[in-house]
């Protein structure tokens, strides 16, 4: 008789995205039998395929070859499985030969509950010289990533004498740039920022993409309308989490997410989870003037018109007008009408127009929270990259704090964030930002989310910034982000900072293509005119040529 049926449980129903890390369970589960299982799908064969015991092609060869003969007798069947368990025996110990017979110098540290051992530089060079011709083995590299962790999580008890921890971290960095195909810069600025055992799950969530996430547009319809209709089409979804309540989480679909009717209609953005949380943190309210300083594609700023439920004004500016044709089209399909699009240079912003009631600054940044969507950000940020980076988004930030009004009766709020985890560009920026200008840090209103940092290496920062907060990959399921919230208290600008930095002033029209900026008055005296340069002449050229002139004849008419 056939085996009782065991039952498979259905994808995607166990995931959380929440503070513990994942997404949460939604409230479409299928019905459970008394044992906890889904009854969705059964195996026809009558036993569930993870009771199946796996077996080695040599006795799957072996079986075959039995069941072909058929109508042995039981002694026949009893030889029979000793030839088979002989040769299993002997393939085994094929195996374990071959193993011993590699090579000493590449049986580095396989077994790590032994006590591990550096490699000598010899061995060292080796490895370098045979990585130039073939594929390092990768195998030996993790197992050597672990035994070195572990070594330096208890570096007292488990060091090797003669060695120092800097060995243990140099070839640390060295095995996990290979591994995992960073650069060593950014493997060592990783390095400053995780602890061990937290950057061996930063990398690793790094390698596995995010869950597609979508955002239903309440505009147009409900989220319970839109999972109804998205199930119909084939498409498995559970609710994002309890902190959403417009988000869906897409685990797979039998019809392009990207390319339903429903999606041509307007009724859903596709969107990353993170990017919902600084429109959260921003908190606008009707008939608002809001300013989206850097909109493109127009994710945020089609979430800001929802909240607001298309009262009020939207600015949704952005330096590059390229980019803001996809702006364009996604306000049309989601039917938003109070916004206003312009391309304009950020950072000169205030001499367009002010006098906004909130500020949303998603600053250009390395991308270091979305390695999973680019991986070559592993290898092509450099130094340069996240100074220049950081440079640019001082500027932003404090135009954007200048063009928001601190009288607002409603607002007064700015909201700086990242899709980055670099400290250069979030708690640096934002602590620069409180020096330079009259604001203060409140909270997100997110009640999930590490803690920014307030000292990072040899840097102290402004104690306020424990209510910034970061979001991790491997903490969260979703891509790094860095929000802070701002609340401006006067318009004024303190005098010191006018005479060291005029931040808006010192950014250069040019430094931005596609930029539309005012026309500059023009100058009555310009430099090296005639004036200054008959001042720069000596007093007897002077009277000399002042004469010249006066016994010139007029020319006739």
């Amino acid at each position: 008789a056939p085996a009782k049926a065991k039952t498979i449980p259905s994808k995607g129903n166990n995931m959380e995205l929440s503070s513990d890390s994942e997404v949460e369970e939604g409230s479409w589960e299928m019905e459970e039998d008394e044992d906890g299982r889904s009854e969705e799908m059964v195996d026809d064969y009558g036993a569930s395929s993870s009771e199946e015991k796996e077996l080695l092609p040599i006795e799957k060869a072996a079986l075959k070859q039995k069941s072909d003969r058929g109508g042995l007798d039981e002694d026949n069947s009893e030889e029979e499985e000793e030839v088979v368990e002989e040769a299993v025996e002997e393939a085994s110990r094929q195996k374990m030969g071959q193993k011993e017979e590699e090579s000493p110098d590449l049986q580095l540290n396989l077994d790590i509950d032994e006590q591990f051992k550096l490699p000598t530089n010899e061995q060292i060079e080796r490895e370098d010289i045979l990585f130039i011709s073939e594929p390092p083995d990768l195998h030996i590299i993790h197992q050597r990533i672990k035994g070195n962790i572990e070594v330096l999580q208890d570096f007292v008890v488990k060091r090797e004498e003669g060695h120092t921890r800097q060995e243990y971290l140099a070839l640390l960095r060295r095995d996990m740039a290979a591994y995992y195909s960073y650069s060593d810069f950014l493997l060592t600025k990783l390095m400053d920022i995780f602890p061990l055992p937290e950057l061996i799950n930063f990398l690793e969530a790094n390698e596995v993409p995010r869950p597609v996430t979508i955002r239903t547009n309440t505009l147009k319809t409900r989220r319970r309308d839109l999972a109804q209709a998205l199930i119909n089409r084939g498409v498995n979804l559970d609710p994002l989490g309890k902190w959403s309540k417009t988000g869906l989480v897409i685990y797979d679909s039998s019809v392009p997410i990207g390319a339903t009717p429903e999606y041509l209609a307007g009724h859903y953005m596709l969107q990353g989870a993170s990017s919902l949380l600084p429109v959260m943190a921003l908190a606008p309210q009707e008939n608002e003037r809001i300013l989206d300083m850097c909109c493109a594609p127009g994710g945020k700023t089609s979430y800001l018109a929802q909240l607001m439920k298309n009262t009020g004004m939207i600015l949704a500016n952005d330096s590059n007008a390229e980019r803001l044709r996809s702006v364009v089209g996604n306000l049309h399909r989601l039917g938003v009408t109070n916004a206003v699009v312009s391309n304009c240079d950020g950072r000169q912003f205030p001499k367009v127009l002010g006098g906004f009631d909130r500020v949303l600054l998603d600053a250009p940044c390395s991308g270091t929270g979305i390695i999973s969507k680019d991986p070559a950000v592993k290898t092509n940020k450099d130094e340069k990259d996240i100074l220049r980076c950081a440079h640019l988004q001082k500027e932003l930030i404090l135009s954007a704090i200048d063009s928001v009004n601190a009288a607002s009766e409603t607002g007064g709020y700015v909201v700086y964030c990242t899709c980055s985890v670099m400290v250069e560009e979030n708690e640096w920026v934002v602590d620069y930002a409180l020096k330079k200008r009259n604001v203060c840090l409140v909270a997100t209103g997110l009640d999930f989310g590490k803690e920014g940092f307030t000292r990072f290496k040899d840097r102290r920062f402004h104690p306020s910034l424990k209510s910034t907060r970061r979001f991790y990959p491997h903490t969260h399921n979703m891509d790094g982000f860095f929000i802070a919230k701002f609340k401006k208290f006067s318009n004024a600008i303190p005098q010191a900072q006018k005479d060291e930095e005029p931040a808006v002033k010192a950014a250069t029209p040019s430094a931005v293509p596609n930029t539309v900026m005012e026309p500059q008055p023009k100058k009555k005296k310009l430099e090296g005119s005639k004036v200054d340069k008959e001042q720069q002449l000596p007093q007897p050229a002077l009277k000399k040529r002042h004469l010249l002139q006066t016994q010139r004849r007029p020319l006739k008419a």
